[in-house]
């Protein structure tokens, strides 16, 4: 069992940074696979950013690359989720998953088995 909580969440104007933290219970942390995700009002649950386990592989969605960088520290049970250059259609509930394997690359809702509940990123124009 994984518990999960996100932080760092907030309003900022288009242009700038947050960075999001997940924070997870459990002395199994180090095997699991990590990932962002999010959702906006009336979408679907969208992938932003995976890790492996052991922090060797990446995946970032597309409209994401060069903006989101994702980062783990097993030591502290810890994801983290850096954003640069924020747009207002970054706006969205921010999600941290945990997975025990990736069926396919990490990029699936449903490859995940544990959530958090979300924290607000609001990007203001």
């Amino acid at each position: 069992q994984v518990q999960l909580v996100e932080s760092g969440g907030g309003l900022v104007q288009a242009g700038g940074s947050l960075s999001l933290s997940c924070a997870a219970s459990g002395r199994t942390f180090s095997r699991y696979n990590m990932g962002w995700f999010r959702q906006a009002p009336g979408k679907e649950r969208e992938f932003v950013v995976a890790i492996s386990w052991s922090g060797s592989r990446t995946y970032l969605g597309d409209s994401k690359k060069g903006r989101f960088t994702i980062s783990r520290d097993n030591a502290k049970n810890s994801v983290y989720l850096q954003m640069n250059s924020l747009k207002p259609e970054d706006t969205a509930l921010y999600y941290c998953a945990a997975a025990s394997r990736w069926a396919y690359s990490g990029t699936r809702v449903d490859e995940y088995d544990y959530w958090g509940q979300g924290t607000q990123v609001t990007v203001s124009s």
